[in-house]
């Protein structure tokens, strides 16, 4: 493993009792950093914050309702002097049909957690950021969000909206010692492949001139550099880990 130096950092990662946000968080503390778990799942995120141990703390949370959010940020500076990194892994993809069959209600929910409870994360934690002079958010999109995959018009849709935030706020941030980034993988096999129809993941394998899906260690390499000093001309930009697949 390459090392990666986030000695002495704190960030928070939504989403990290389990897939990518795991990963994420796994790798971060391995760069010798410490990590507050956000989870909706309070028994999940207390089970891997035990697995991962040094100090790691977790949060119970729901991205999608701003007040929760706000608290969780409170929880985690009453244990923490600071906030020096957001990661915002937090996402579902809802169900895999067409358009005109999509569930109302389904599309709401996605819209909920992937774009609005970015924004609540992105909403409290940058001026902390701004007034510490320092820090990195990391967004986690996907390349659905540039291609459009069918049969996931809310789960695309969603993340080209995070690609879009992060451009926004990265040019908002620009002039202050914050960084703001996203990450655009192909397909990774994790826990949200059993959210998605067997036809939907072959269909995204099919995809990918490399033939394999990626893994969350690749994905959190990456995340863990954009959350380091070493990245620190790169705003509002998007890293694509997408086996090929990605065009523009």
């Amino acid at each position: 493993m390459n090392q990666l130096d986030f000695k002495d950092r704190h960030a928070v990662v939504t989403g990290a009792a389990t897939g990518l946000g795991y990963a994420i968080a796994q790798r971060l503390i391995a760069s010798g950093g410490s990590v507050t778990l956000w989870d909706r799942d309070e028994a999940a995120a207390q089970r891997a914050a035990r697995a991962l141990g040094g100090g790691t703390r977790a949060v119970v949370v729901d991205v999608a309702q701003h007040g929760s959010v706000q608290a969780a940020v409170r929880a985690t500076l009453d244990n923490a002097p600071r906030i020096d990194a957001l990661v915002n892994s937090a996402g579902i993809t809802g169900p895999n049909t067409k358009v005109w069959d999509y569930p109302v209600d389904a599309w709401r929910e996605v819209m909920e957690v992937n774009v609005n409870g970015l924004f609540h994360c992105c909403r409290e934690l940058a001026p902390l950021m701004r007034s510490q002079g320092w820090g990195r958010i990391v967004n986690i999109a996907s390349v659905a969000g540039k291609d459009g995959n069918p049969n996931a018009s809310a789960y695309s849709a969603s993340k080209a909206a995070v690609i879009a935030l992060t451009k926004s706020l990265g040019k908002e941030l620009a002039d202050t010692g914050v960084r703001v980034n996203c990450v655009t993988p192909a397909a990774v096999k994790t826990a949200i492949f059993d959210q998605m129809s067997a036809e939907h993941i072959q269909f995204m394998l099919s995809k990918i001139p490399m033939g394999r899906f990626g893994t969350p260690e690749e994905v959190a390499a990456m995340v863990a550099w954009l959350c380091t000093e070493d990245c620190s001309f790169s705003t509002g930009a998007v890293f694509d880990l997408s086996g090929g697949r990605a065009t523009y």
